[in-house]
Formats: C-alpha cells, sequence, structure tokens
C-alpha cells in the first residue's frame, strides 16, 4: 500500500482542521466552559463526541463507501441524488458558506465599528466583497489548498489563538464557577447537545471530495491507502479540534468571576481578548473570526464546485466557483438574521438524516447490507426531522411532544430505531441476501 511522509499527512490534517473550524467552533467551547465552571471536563466531554467525534466519523464512512452519493445509495438511487445535492446547496452557496461570511463580520468587526456607521448595510457589503475575493482566489487553484492552508492560513488561525490562551496564564482572567442549569444536573449530556449544535458532520460529508482530490495530488491512487490516509488525516483534524477546544472552554470557564454571564460565546471572547490586550485585541478578535469563517468558506466552496462539476461536466470546475461565490456573496448581504430564519430549519430536516446515515454505515457489517434497514430508517427519521423543521415556520404539530428527548433536540433517535427494528424484521421476512441500491446511471459521481 502506498505510503505518505508525515509532512504531508500533517498539511492534509490541518487542512482539514481549518475547513472544520468557522467561527461558530469559536463561540460554542466559551459559553459551555462559562455555564460549566466546575463541571467543564465533563461537559467538555460530551461536547467532544457530536463536534469532534461525528465529523471525524463522518470522514471515515464515506471515505470507506467512496463518495456521499454512494453512501447515500444504500437508501435508493433516486434519494442519493437529492439527498446529494441538497446536501451540498444547504451546506454551501444557500446557507453555510453566507451564513460564515456574516458571522465573520457580525462577530469580528460589526461590534468594534464607529457608531456613524449603526443601521448602514455598505460595511458588509464591502466586507463580503473583500471577504469573497480571496475566497475566490484561493479556490481558483485547489491544488494549492493544501499548501496555503496548512503553511500559512491554519497556523495563522492556531497561533492567534494559542497566544489569547497563553496569555491568560501569565495573566490570569478568574476562576472556575459553580455550574448553572443543565451543566449542574447533566453536564455530559448538555455539552453533547451543544456539540451537536455545531453540525459539523454535514460538512464533513461535504469535505470527503476536498480530501479525496487533495490526497491523490500528492501522489496518493490506490483505494486502499486513499481511505487510509483519509482516515488518518481526520484523526489527526480531530486532535488539533481536541486542543483547541479545551483551551477555548478553559477561557470561558475563567471568565464567569470576572465578567458575569453573557449572552454568548462572543462575548465572552470578547472580554477576554480587551482584558488581556486593550482595545487592540479588537483587531485580534477580527482577525480569529475572519480567518475561521474564510477557511471553512473555502473549503464549502471548492467541495460544492468540485461536486457540481462531476455531476455536470459540460460546466467547468472554475465556472461553478464564479457561480457559487457570487451567489454566496448576494446571500451573505441578507444579512445574519435573515439567514439563521431558513438556516435553522433547514439544518433541523438534514441533520438526523447525516447522522442516521453516518452510524448505519458504521453498523454495516452488524446490519449485512440489509437494504431495508437503510430505507426504513431513513423514512421514519426524515419524517420526524422534516416536521420538526416546518414546526420552526409556525406549522405545529402536537404529536412530537410526546417523543422522547425531543424537548433536547433529539426527538428523531427513537423513530430511526423503530425503523432500524423494522428493516431488521422486514428482511428477515423476504429472507433473501441483500444487494446494495445503485446510484442513478445518470448521476454518477464520486461524491
Amino acid at each position: 500500500m502506498e505510503k505518505m511522509d508525515r509532512k504531508k499527512l500533517l498539511l492534509v490534517s490541518l487542512m482539514i482542521f481549518s475547513m472544520f473550524f468557522g467561527a461558530g467552533n469559536l463561540i460554542f467551547p466559551p459559553q459551555l466552559g462559562q455555564l460549566s465552571g466546575t463541571n467543564m471536563i465533563v461537559a467538555l466531554g460530551g461536547f467532544l463526541i457530536s463536534a469532534v467525534g461525528l465529523p471525524v466519523l463522518a470522514i471515515v464512512v464515506v471515505a470507506k463507501a467512496g463518495g456521499l452519493h454512494i453512501l447515500a445509495s444504500r437508501v435508493h438511487g433516486k434519494f442519493a441524488f437529492a439527498f446529494t445535492v441538497l446536501i451540498y446547496l444547504s451546506i454551501g452557496p444557500f446557507l453555510g458558506i453566507p451564513r460564515a461570511a456574516s458571522l465573520a463580520f457580525e462577530m469580528g468587526i460589526s461590534p468594534f465599528m464607529p457608531s456613524s456607521f449603526a443601521g448602514s448595510r455598505l460595511p458588509l457589503f464591502i466586507y463580503t466583497l473583500v471577504f469573497f475575493g480571496i475566497a475566490f482566489w484561493l479556490c481558483m487553484t485547489p491544488t494549492k489548498l493544501v499548501s496555503r492552508f496548512g503553511k500559512i492560513l491554519t497556523p495563522s488561525l492556531l497561533i492567534l489563538i494559542i497566544s489569547v490562551f497563553v496569555c491568560s496564564l501569565f495573566k490570569p482572567i478568574g476562576a472556575f464557577s459553580s455550574p448553572i442549569g443543565d451543566y449542574a444536573q447533566s453536564p455530559l449530556l448538555k455539552g453533547f447537545l451543544e456539540g451537536y449544535m455545531t453540525m459539523d458532520a454535514i460538512a464533513a460529508l461535504n469535505f470527503g471530495i476536498v480530501i479525496t482530490v487533495a490526497l491523490k495530488q500528492m501522489g496518493i491512487k490506490e483505494e486502499k491507502a486513499l481511505i487510509s490516509n483519509s482516515i488518518k488525516s481526520g484523526a489527526i483534524a480531530g486532535l488539533f479540534l481536541i486542543i483547541i477546544y479545551g483551551m477555548l472552554a478553559y477561557l470561558g470557564a475563567v471568565s464567569k468571576v470576572r465578567f458575569g454571564i453573557t449572552e454568548n460565546g462572543a462575548q465572552t471572547l470578547t472580554n477576554v481578548v480587551f482584558y488581556l490586550f486593550g482595545h487592540k485585541g479588537s483587531v485580534l478578535l477580527g482577525l480569529i473570526f475572519s480567518l475561521a469563517c474564510l477557511t471553512t468558506s473555502v473549503g464549502l466552496l471548492t467541495s460544492c464546485s468540485q461536486y457540481f462539476s462531476r455531476l455536470m461536466p459540460k460546466v467547468s470546475y472554475r465556472a461553478w466557483v464564479t457561480i457559487l461565490t457570487v451567489s454566496s456573496t448576494v446571500f451573505a448581504n441578507v444579512g445574519l438574521t435573515n439567514i439563521l430564519k431558513f438556516s435553522v430549519p433547514a439544518l433541523t430536516a438534514i441533520y438526523p438524516m447525516a447522522i442516521v446515515l453516518m452510524i448505519l454505515a458504521f453498523a454495516d457489517d452488524f446490519i449485512k447490507g440489509n437494504t431495508y434497514v437503510y430505507l426504513f430508517t431513513m423514512v421514519c427519521t426524515s419524517f420526524v426531522s422534516i416536521l420538526d423543521a416546518l414546526s420552526q415556520f409556525g406549522l405545529k404539530f402536537g404529536m412530537l411532544n410526546y417523543l422522547p428527548l425531543y424537548s433536547k433536540g433529539l426527538g428523531w433517535i427513537v423513530p430511526a430505531l423503530v425503523g432500524a427494528l423494522m428493516g431488521i424484521g422486514y428482511g428477515a421476512l423476504k429472507g433473501k441476501t441483500f444487494e446494495r441500491n445503485k446510484p442513478l446511471k445518470s448521476n454518477k459521481v464520486s461524491a
């Protein structure tokens, strides 16, 4: 089997880390630390299971399956086409990418602008033009992503975050305090739910194609070597995420005594950075948020463009980069509040299906390729997740309230289990050897 040297593997791992680590990943850990206090370690453990474990699992199952489209084809060919396109559109140009740019502006730039700009759309427009201009330039040469991410962008982001953490050790902020709310009663579950809300597992499903392309450009051609190095690089990226999440959670945990409880993790980070560096810290904070969102956006733009250029070969990769960059710029200027109104329900519908698909793939040997398990489980899961998403637009479905864990945002778990049992039972009644559902011939793509 082909081998890749450690330096190249590290560069790919840093690229994966930077694609995962967006502004949302900066916000959740400090808030968790602040509210969990002395229970931070336990809460962080739950957070890491869902915020790191699920994305790494997604990389593993996509690599082993040979791509998201092939993985989704285990449910049905038509489902694979619709689900894969929906995943790329939702996490890409319609929601994920515009949200990243808007969030970077709102958290890293807007709070430090003069009051005379209040209510003006011009600063956001100028910022998104610059932001997506840089993203466009980076995406036009995907062969250089590993080098630029691994050698420049990711190390810069890591240095900035580590600098804040190290300074907090030499200039102590405060001490751990008592946990609050659910973090006092069930810190592990609460931490898991917070990590679940990062929804990085969906992004991981998208990034599989970028990882494969990057490895091929480094000379890895054999299928086994591609799978092995995808898993290794994903695991190393997960280790970096664990370290950075731990630092950010610590900053939040020691901030409560000095600053009190803030509304979100962005305010927590702002207070910490200003305490450590004064008002000059606004530049540091702006750089951290902008870099985090830029690398994630470049990863999403690249993966979406590569996927759609394979789905529709007549439209080149460069053309897709242009189309998606322009559309993302337009949607970003709608404003973060309006984007969130649609992104949260959309991701509420998609995310449970993505998680269930990954778990089924992971347990594929146990269920012995039973296609009915995939089909029945996905039908039950999607029924609940879609109704849950519609309820966020004002439609009421009272029956959802009777589902266990629904109030925690996990109402799909029991229906998914029921669907799996139905699939196993129906498969046993049919009493035949199972074969994979094949992708639609007209839509054969490798991701």
